[in-house]
C-alpha cells in the first residue's frame, strides 16, 4: 500500500526535515497552480514521468514554468527515446496518480528504479514546493532536504540542467506542456 501525506510528514520529521504544507483545491495544471495557490514562496515544480525505451524509468523535476524539450532530453540524460510512462507504472513505481506527480513519490519506489532528475535552476531555489503524494495540498521544502529525503530513499538525485527556460507556446514542435504534478 503506498504511502500517505501523513506517512511522508513522519518520514520527513523522522529525518528532521523541515517542512510546510499549505491544503487547497485539486490542482492538475501549473496554470491551476499558479492561480489557486496563493503566495507560497520558493520554486514550483512540474514532474514529467518518463520511461526510454529500454524501460529505464525518469522523474524529471523542473520548474514549473521550465521548457524542457523531448526530443533532445534523452541525449542530455545518456539514455534512449523518451515516451511518457503510463498511469499503471506510475501509480506501482511512485503510488501516485497523474495530476499528483512529485518528487516525494520516491517514498514508494523502494527498489528505486526510478532515476531522479532534478533541474539544477530549480535547485537555485532555497525552498522548492512539491506535491504530497496528493494533488489538494502544496509541501515546501528547502533544496537540502529534499536531496536529503531522496538519498534517504534509496534515490540519489542528478541534478542537471534539463530545461531549457521559460514554457512557450505548446504549438513549438517537441516542447513539454505536460504539467501532471504541478503544486
Amino acid at each position: 500500500m503506498p504511502a500517505t501525506p501523513d506517512d511522508l510528514f513522519a518520514f520527513l520529521d523522522s529525518l528532521g526535515i523541515a517542512h510546510t504544507t499549505v491544503t487547497h483545491p485539486p490542482l492538475f495544471t501549473v496554470e491551476q497552480s499558479q492561480a489557486l495557490r496563493g503566495t507560497i514562496p520558493g520554486g514550483h515544480t512540474k514532474n514529467l514521468f518518463l520511461k526510454d525505451k529500454r524501460d529505464t524509468v525518469y522523474l524529471v523535476v523542473a520548474p514549473e514554468d521550465a521548457r524542457v524539450d523531448l526530443k533532445t532530453l534523452h541525449h542530455r540524460l545518456g539514455a534512449s527515446r523518451f515516451s511518457f510512462g503510463s498511469a499503471a507504472l506510475l501509480e506501482e513505481l511512485l503510488g501516485v496518480t497523474p495530476g499528483a506527480v512529485t518528487a516525494f513519490g520516491a517514498i514508494n519506489d523502494s527498489r528505486a528504479r526510478v532515476n531522479v532528475v532534478l533541474d539544477a535552476g530549480l535547485m537555485e531555489h532555497a525552498v522548492i514546493n512539491c506535491h504530497p503524494l496528493v494533488n489538494t495540498r502544496t509541501t515546501s521544502i528547502t533544496r537540502e532536504g529534499l536531496v536529503k529525503f531522496l538519498e534517504a530513499t534509496g534515490h540519489m538525485p542528478r541534478i542537471e540542467r534539463v530545461a531549457d527556460g521559460p514554457a512557450q507556446d505548446p504549438t513549438d514542435g517537441g516542447v513539454d506542456r505536460l504539467h501532471s504534478g504541478a503544486p
